[in-house]
């Protein structure tokens, strides 16, 4: 784009002017001919043969000119009547280029039955477990694609999109259910054990490092008496000993009864958290107030950042990131797309499903932005683009007439001569 944000013209491309030129070169070396030949065919008879054929090779040469030259522009700059075909029709052709894309390739029926012929999973498989099967030039290119996009993305915007989109998915969650699931699954399975006994050792450690505390709120709370007579500090030797014997019986004993309280308690809990508004309601309040705390916001606006330097990190040497554990388990993931025929069906029925749902949502727009955008094209880019793709063809069309029309204008004169 330059800066009036309008396309920029290409360049025609070096093939092509060499094209131009020959075909060109070839009309005036006929038209040359034409004259000499003229000239001097009442003295040399036998040159009328090459008058004939140079005479029909100007009249085939530019007729070909001719057209050609009507498809993209007014031949000499003369309006002449259905020349310049492409910038006339530059809508019409913007048009018909976006329903051809999407009757041949975004129908969702059409793009179905192209994908049923498709083993995506099977060329997945087949690139990642063999590493010396793969196109050093393809991974390379595709290392470059990868980093451009990366690079060219607007990173604030980008992120901002991120962050927003965890946002309204966390937003979203309905947390307390899930909890209460998990947890009703690790009681079933007594994975919750665990948990009790780390809650007792540190319950243990707690009352270790804070006994002070507990003596000085006994002695505060005891009577002239019993502190005259020390009773208080007897007093608090035995409270912390017996709270210390309650955890290291609780520590010791599966059955304790506290244990089991406690199992009691985490039941009711998963089933509240399961099945109580009360309390999935305070769980709900609590994870807003989670997201919404700075902390929490600051760590959302880093994951895009930190997720697209290491993709960056990736694409920069793909060769090291695939002989690291990340290439194992992408080799890993290779074999057993090639071993089991499950899971390979599997993965290309959620491709297929995938393409067709997004030419089914996103058809429409893709058509209209092909569309709209050779439309907003000036005709002399979609002139030079067009011309740039098929002029070297086009040209071969003039010398192609330039050479044909000599000959049929010989044979002519031929069969006038043997007639004659």
């Amino acid at each position: 784009m330059n800066k009036a944000g309008r396309p920029r013209i290409e360049a025609v491309s070096p093939g092509l002017v060499r094209m131009r030129l020959i075909a060109a070169g070839l009309l005036l070396a006929m038209a040359a001919v034409f004259l000499v030949s003229r000239a001097y065919d009442q003295r040399w008879p036998a040159l009328g043969f090459v008058r004939a054929f140079a005479e029909a090779a100007m009249v085939g040469g530019l007729a070909d000119w001719f057209a050609v030259t009507a498809l993209f522009r007014h031949p000499l700059g003369l309006p002449i009547p259905h020349t310049a075909i492409i910038p006339r029709n530059k809508d019409r052709i913007g048009t018909t280029l976006a329903a051809f894309l999407r009757d041949n390739f975004l129908i969702p029926r059409v793009v179905a039955r192209r994908m049923l012929r498709l083993d995506v999973a099977g060329a997945a498989g087949r690139w990642l477990a063999n590493p010396l099967a793969r196109d050093g030039r393809i991974a390379r290119g595709a290392s470059a694609l990868t980093i451009h996009m990366l690079q060219a993305l607007d990173q604030q915007r980008l992120g901002g999109m991120v962050k927003t989109m965890i946002g309204t998915r966390l937003n979203e969650l309905d947390v307390a259910p899930l909890l209460g699931q998990a947890l009703t699954a690790a009681i079933a399975e007594g994975r919750h054990l665990p948990l009790l006994d780390g809650i007792v050792r540190w319950a243990a450690r707690i009352l270790e490092a804070n006994d002070h505390l507990i003596r000085a709120m006994v002695h505060e709370r005891a009577g002239s008496i019993l502190r005259w007579t020390g009773l208080d500090e007897t007093l608090a030797n035995k409270i912390i000993a017996g709270l210390n014997g309650l955890l290291s019986d609780m520590a010791a004993d599966s059955a304790h009864p506290l244990r089991a309280k406690a199992e009691e308690g985490l039941e009711s809990l998963a089933h509240d958290l399961m099945h109580s508004p009360e309390m999935q309601a305070r769980v709900e309040a609590i994870k807003a107030e989670i997201i919404a705390n700075p902390a929490m916001q600051r760590w959302l606006d880093g994951i895009w950042e930190q997720a697209r330097g290491g993709m960056l990190r990736m694409a920069s040497d793909p060769d090291r990131v695939m002989q690291g554990p990340i290439g194992d388990a992408l080799r890993q993931l290779g074999e057993t797309l090639q071993r089991e025929d499950r899971l390979r069906a599997t993965i290309n029925r959620f491709v297929r499903r995938t393409v067709v749902g997004i030419a089914a949502d996103y058809g429409d727009n893709i058509v209209r932005l092909v569309s709209e955008t050779v439309k907003g094209w000036d005709a002399e880019t979609i002139t030079r683009r067009l011309e740039n793709a098929v002029g070297r063809d086009l040209q071969y069309i003039r010398i192609n007439g330039t050479l044909v029309g000599g000959l049929v204008g010989l044979v002519i004169h031929g069969i006038d001569v043997a007639l004659g």
